[in-house]
């Protein structure tokens, strides 16, 4: 098998998994517990928000354990409008992920919230390379704005948005700001002391922990109110019994990723630009989607036009390559991507799209077998 699709998950490495075993196995207690048995577990939740903390900056007090980005994003969302309840606007992109855009619908949608007035929505759009416009940012923002949500790396493009400009409007115009940082986390750098944003979410089996375990990282100042409301954990900002086993892995895994960030570019993007130029040169009809250079160092987003995405993945898997044709959150849904129809909608780019998202494990006999690959199921679909 080859895996180029780490924007949707990664594989658990050995030693994160040496890490979380013995909270399986020997040291199960609950840290909630008074006796030593559990009560000596609370030590290694405590390093493990160091360690995540380290990866961006933060402080460990900012650090909130949750489930997933999904959860991250959305208890984001949900803190900054319940310190706004008398403003019910959202400012966000056409191009966000599905946990925030379908939260923000569902707060639209939502009846028995709406005391103050029903919400509005702002979806920014992009150009056809993915970017966005901070003019369009500037005007959309209102007295009446809440919060603004847009990302730091686009799931399909890998796209990066200005975030260093976009926090700074924020703060100039006194609006909350929430980054969803899941695909950003362990491949650019972040440090949230140097940027003032006010929420920002990761998830862990996006840089080599396991499925289940997320972040938000809640800046020291910013309102937040529990979204899961429980016990006294996470210093009574999520209930519930923490998974000590998977918050060590996130803290492991954090760990080595900050370790390996420095010569992250250096490993990975050649490869991309590799497999990049390898399509593009010589399969016709293909065409990138996303900024030439504004992108994260491992995705590569392209269309095949004249060819369904499907089709070529089917053909893919059966040599044992892994892409996907967006977000693994909507693979079961037949509509078209909606990041690739926000950036161009007179194309039918988004039904003929497949991306590839590399790692540092790849290899260059990797990206051969790829181009190889692709370049028969095509010319089969073609012929």
């Amino acid at each position: 098998m080859i895996y180029f699709d780490h924007n949707a998950t990664t594989a658990v490495l050995p030693e994160v998994l040496e890490a979380m075993m013995p909270y399986l196995t020997s040291k199960w207690g609950n840290p909630s517990s008074s006796y030593k048995f559990g009560a000596q577990i609370k030590g290694v939740i405590e390093t493990a928000r160091e360690q995540v903390a380290e990866l961006i900056g933060a402080q460990p007090r900012e650090i909130v354990f949750t489930s997933c980005g999904t959860e991250s994003n959305n208890a984001a969302i949900h803190a900054a409008l319940k310190a706004n309840p008398g403003k019910r606007h959202i400012v966000t992109s056409a191009v966000e992920h599905s946990s925030v855009l379908n939260y923000c619908r569902a707060v639209q949608s939502n009846h028995e919230i709406h005391e103050n007035g029903r919400y509005r929505i702002t979806y920014l759009p992009v150009d056809r390379d993915g970017l966005l416009k901070l003019a369009d940012l500037e005007n959309a923002i209102t007295e009446e704005t809440a919060v603004v949500s847009l990302m730091w790396a686009n799931n399909e493009t890998g796209v990066l948005f200005p975030l260093a400009e976009i926090a700074q409007i924020c703060a100039a115009r006194g609006v909350l700001f929430h980054c969803d940082a899941v695909q950003a986390a362990g491949k650019v750098s972040i440090n949230v002391r140097s940027l003032p944003v006010d929420y920002l979410s990761l998830t862990g089996h996006k840089f080599h922990a396991p499925k289940g375990i997320g972040a938000l990282n809640v800046r020291r100042k910013a309102p937040f109110a529990p979204y899961i409301h429980g016990g006294h954990q996470e210093n009574n900002r999520r209930g519930g019994t923490e998974n000590v086993a998977l918050i060590v892995a996130l803290g492991k895994a954090a760990e080595l990723a900050r370790k390996h960030l420095p010569g992250y570019d250096e490993a990975v993007r050649p490869l991309r630009d590799a497999l990049e130029a390898g399509i593009l040169s010589s399969i016709p009809n293909t065409e990138l989607n996303g900024h030439k250079t504004e992108r994260l160092a491992n995705t590569t987003n392209i269309t095949f036009h004249g060819i369904e995405s499907e089709s070529l993945l089917i053909l893919l898997d059966q040599e044992g390559i892994c892409a996907s044709s967006g977000s693994a959150c909507l693979a079961d849904s037949d509509k078209p991507s909606h990041i690739i129809k926000a950036m161009k909608p007179d194309s039918s780019a988004s039904r003929h799209m497949l991306r590839f998202s590399l790692d540092s494990t790849n290899t260059a006999a990797d990206i051969k077998k790829v181009l190889n690959g692709v370049a028969g199921a095509v010319k089969m679909l073609r012929g």
